[in-house]
């Protein structure tokens, strides 16, 4: 099975447009389904999502003692909590650990643990991103 997502084409303060890999997800949780547009981010160790897609999946709510700052580029921590949830993408379905971020400002990021383990992915020529069982 191959499920393709064409590149998204974006403004970019470096290049004046970009062309960007993302991919179109469904995350589920307690009967609540939810598609999104995530970008596919081989450098990211975790699927991420803002803290708005969290509530809206009514994801447990934190304690402090899970709480663990992740880092990217840069040197500022983003605080998350790791929670499980069912994603669909085309006709694949699997259970992923994801990162909840506890803030707003982050992009939708679909990470290699837990996901590209089951695929093999492929960014062709600039244009698509292929996934391959």
């Amino acid at each position: 099975m191959e499920i393709e997502f064409d590149f998204r084409r974006e403004k970019s303060s470096l290049f004046d447009e970009i062309l960007r890999p993302v991919a179109r997800v469904t995350l589920s949780h307690k009967n609540i389904v939810i598609p999104q547009v995530f970008y596919v981010d081989s450098g990211a160790d975790i699927t991420l999502i803002p803290r708005s897609i969290g509530e809206l999946l009514l994801l447990e709510s934190p304690n402090t003692q899970e709480i663990v700052d992740i880092k990217g580029i840069g040197e500022k921590g983003i605080p998350m909590v790791l929670r499980k949830v069912k994603l669909l993408i085309g006709s694949f379905i699997t259970d992923i650990r994801l990162g909840w971020s506890l803030i707003e400002d982050v992009p939708l990021l679909l990470g290699r643990e837990d996901f590209f383990n089951h695929f093999d992915v492929i960014f062709a020529k600039n244009k698509k991103t292929v996934f391959k069982i």
